[in-house]
């Protein structure tokens, strides 16, 4: 763990605040669930949940029979980063952290297909590979993550049948996180 030199005092209501350099930093946003853990020794930590993450296993052998499908790399993202992949390159995309425009798409609660000529980055730590679809993972009524297929600047542009396999694959996992 790393020490920030941040102290905050509980208040009479058993709250503290969260800096917001550190909110920032960790893309915590308001009304975002956080996991409680405790130590022996004691200490209380603080992690980001991801309904999405705890599918991991479930997503993993979803994006590989898609993958075998479709031949199109496809990985599964909650808000922040890739939680599954499958396709050319699957070890190398888990972690990645998603780009901003593909946290806009998913902000936006619909299905994308990348236009013609479109090289929209799907990570930030990255380069090279692109959002050929999107479909948003929503759970509970709010947006927990999305399916996309991604490629190089080679990759052929996707129809209808890899936006609806995409989009069924999201409501899929949606309901898998409800509670």
């Amino acid at each position: 763990m790393k020490a920030t030199g941040i102290v905050r005092r509980i208040d009479d209501l058993g709250r503290v605040v969260i800096p917001k350099e550190i909110r920032r930093t960790l893309k915590i946003r308001e009304g975002e669930a956080l996991e409680i853990f405790t130590s022996d020794g004691g200490e209380v930590v603080f992690k980001k949940y991801s309904p999405v993450g705890e599918t991991a296993e479930a997503a993993a052998k979803l994006c590989e029979s898609i993958w075998r499908t479709t031949s199109v790399p496809v990985v599964v993202c909650d808000r922040d980063r890739v939680v599954a992949a499958a396709g050319t390159g699957r070890k190398e995309l888990l972690g990645r952290s998603v780009s901003a425009e593909l946290e806009r798409i998913m902000a936006e609660r619909k299905a994308h297909r990348a236009a013609s000529g479109a090289k929209t980055p799907a990570f930030t730590d990255r380069e090279g590979i692109y959002l050929l679809t999107a479909a948003p993972i929503v759970s509970d009524g709010d947006v927990t993550g999305c399916v996309a297929f991604v490629g190089d600047e080679n990759a052929r542009l996707q129809g209808d049948t890899e936006l609806k396999l995409a989009g069924a694959a999201a409501a899929f996992l949606g309901r898998q996180t409800e509670v």
